[in-house]
């Protein structure tokens, strides 16, 4: 699991939002917060962003120190080029140690992609960690561009924290169909103003990523979230196959899994889960539960998913078999069941 040998891995969030949903100007007045110096920022073009005033030096071919401390580069081309290239520079002295790292898509992006390249990337993911993906919503106009535009829509179901911008021009109704539809469609996500703390949302991201697991059977056209809890620790062999059976027959539809395992061989340290499709990053433990809550607690996020089948399908595994449904242990331990050899080792 964990190898002391091994750098602690950099935190990493991923900012999304759609086209004019206020990115740059967030991007420009967290370039300029204290509670950011030692990060690193990943735009898609350093053109978009207003940063000449801020300039120190040219750290490296490309990226450039702010006034605050933190460090500013283009995306240019690869994402894996480009976070390979930030993280060899500062292995190697060549820029200043960023000690976590805010990563941009464009308007349009699906970020089920960037999520996968960082999670299937061997060497990505070992040196970053992914925090959280927070999403900036248009108060005015985000109620029709999320009904509009399934890019949009995909943005923020996969958020953990959606910023609202453009608070000071919407209208009350128009702001309240926009926080309607967020609650609808991803109603775990923490809901903040851009315009008030938009840098404490990155760094609350970055110092309590685990904590924001509450999720409801709610959802918004195709995209929904599922709650999955138990009090009763899992065996390894249970929640292996359980994560198995999920991707391989929900894979297309799954967006994101993400949350906390109690299992029972290590009950004071949670397993944190995420997953994306049928790629899931590298499991790790926790020092500690981040509260008093030792549940274990997952939320799917999906299209089309089916919340029943889903809650049979975990409560199978989590001790609470129901009728004409085979249990953990009829599957566990039935020798003609197939063997991946385990997520966890």
């Amino acid at each position: 699991m964990n190898d002391p040998r091994r750098p602690a891995p950099i935190p990493l969030v991923l900012l999304t939002g759609f086209l004019g949903a206020g990115k740059t100007t967030l991007l420009n007045r967290m370039l300029r917060d204290p509670a950011l110096a030692g990060a690193a920022v990943v735009v898609n073009e350093l053109g978009e962003i207003g940063v000449d005033h801020l300039l120190v030096e040219h750290a490296e071919e490309g990226v450039v120190a702010l006034a605050g401390g933190c460090l500013c580069c283009s995306l240019r081309g690869d994402l894996i080029v480009t976070l390979e290239e930030l993280l060899k520079a500062r292995d190697n002295g060549r820029i200043p140690p960023f000690d976590r790292l805010v990563l941009e898509t464009t308007g349009l992006a699906d970020p089920v992609p960037t999520l996968q390249t960082l999670t299937l990337h061997p060497y990505l993911a070992m040196r970053y960690r992914l925090a959280a993906v927070v999403a900036v919503v248009d108060a005015a106009r985000g109620a029709e561009t999320l009904a509009e535009h399934p890019e949009a829509a995909r943005q923020v179901a996969m958020a953990d924290r959606v910023l609202l911008s453009k608070t000071d021009v919407a209208t009350p109704d128009e702001r309240a169909a926009t926080e309607g539809l967020i609650a609808r469609l991803v109603p775990m996500a923490e809901l903040r103003t851009a315009a008030h703390a938009p840098t404490a949302a990155i760094v609350a991201a970055v110092e309590a990523p685990e904590r924001d697991l509450d999720a409801a059977p709610l959802g918004h056209g195709a995209i929904r979230s599922v709650s999955l809890e138990s009090e009763a620790a899992l065996t390894r062999g249970a929640y292996d196959l359980f994560v198995e059976l999920l991707r391989s027959a929900h894979a297309p539809k799954l967006l994101r899994l993400k949350g906390l395992v109690r299992l029972a061989d290590e009950p004071d340290r949670p397993l944190v889960v995420q997953g994306v499709r049928h790629v899931f990053a590298e499991p790790r433990f926790l020092d500690a539960w981040p509260d008093d809550d030792r549940r274990t607690r997952l939320v799917a996020i999906g299209e089309n998913l089916e919340p029943d089948l889903l809650a049979r399908l975990y409560a199978a595994f989590a001790g609470r078999p129901a009728a004409d449904t085979a249990d953990a242990a009829a599957l566990t331990a039935n020798p003609l069941a197939p063997r991946s050899g385990g997520l966890l080792g």
